[in-house]
């Protein structure tokens, strides 16, 4: 496949590791880091590899999710939003497909380090974490088109990654950790649900049974709500269980960003009006995630 005259292959491949995504690797290693210098546990070393890996995993799931999903029919000519690379014909498949396993392969390397420091349960949650990169849209039973995207993001995106980050500072696991990764992860759920609410039409024509396609409009609206207000609850029961330091209701200053893409979640009939509630809830998803591991740090 040629490339358009308009975008280089380095920018191509830019594209496909979709940059505005990261935050929903960075944000979890932060609160998790955030946790462990409150707890008196921060460790620079094990905190970097942790960041550098989520990042990897991340990019990786990417270029998987832009693979797998061009192979299988799931993006079309007529999804709606950030381009994808190969289904515009700016990448090759296997160029794509190579790409995810030079990827997942330098995530590793970090890896290595962390099972170094932390011994076998980071070996169990690095594999986890990279056969499920592959196998959300992947394999012979790809999670996203089983309604499980959900379960998997929440999982591997907020208590996976705020409890291992924790893990391999502190070397012991912790139930706030846990707490805290389950505010990240609604978070990063509501991300994936605006995005299924998005493709809902095209993701059912392409036999891709995501949680929104299985919910419909109103059940998949009202999950994106419920996620919101879990995220909510989070620091308050943080400081009222677990002791966290008021500092770190902080996180609660994102409420009012977050009305706009709530309305546009519950009002939109075009797929297009919810492309800005997707930066919108990625945009909350970022500075809670800031605002909570700098309280929790500080306090």
């Amino acid at each position: 496949m040629a490339l358009t005259r308009d975008v280089t292959r380095t920018r191509a491949w830019v594209i496909a590791a979709r940059p505005r995504t990261l935050t929903a690797a960075v944000a979890p290693v932060l609160v998790g880091t955030g946790l462990a210098a409150h707890d008196a546990a921060l460790a620079p070393g094990p905190a970097a590899a942790a960041l550098l890996g989520a990042i990897l995993i991340q990019i990786g799931t990417n270029l998987a999710n832009d693979y797998y999903d061009f192979v299988r029919g799931g993006d079309t000519a007529d999804r709606v939003g950030p381009l994808r690379v190969t289904q515009a014909g700016l990448l090759p498949p296997a160029a794509v497909g190579r790409g995810m396993i030079v990827v997942l392969a330098a995530a590793m390397l970090p890896g290595a380090y962390l099972v170094a420091v932390g011994g076998w349960p980071i070996v169990w949650i690095g594999l986890a974490s990279l056969a499920c990169a592959v196998l959300y849209t992947g394999g012979p039973f790809p999670l996203a088109y089983h309604g499980l995207g959900d379960a998997f993001v929440f999982v591997f995106f907020g208590l996976v990654a705020v409890g291992g980050t924790y893990y391999v500072q502190a070397l012991s696991w912790s139930a706030d950790a846990l707490l805290a990764g389950a505010g990240l992860g609604a978070l990063s759920t509501a991300l994936l649900v605006v995005n299924n609410l998005r493709d809902i039409e095209t993701d059912a024509r392409a036999g891709k049974r995501t949680l929104a396609v299985r919910l419909g409009r109103a059940g998949t609206r009202a999950e994106y709500a419920l996620l919101l207000v879990a995220a909510a609850a989070v620091p308050p029961v943080g400081v009222a269980v677990f002791g966290w330091p008021p500092t770190s209701l902080a996180a609660l200053l994102v409420a009012p960003l977050c009305v706009s893409p709530l309305r546009a979640a519950m009002t939109a009939t075009e797929p297009g009006a919810l492309i800005a509630a997707l930066g919108g809830t990625a945009r909350v998803l970022a500075l809670y995630g800031g605002l909570l591991a700098l309280g929790l740090a500080l306090g």
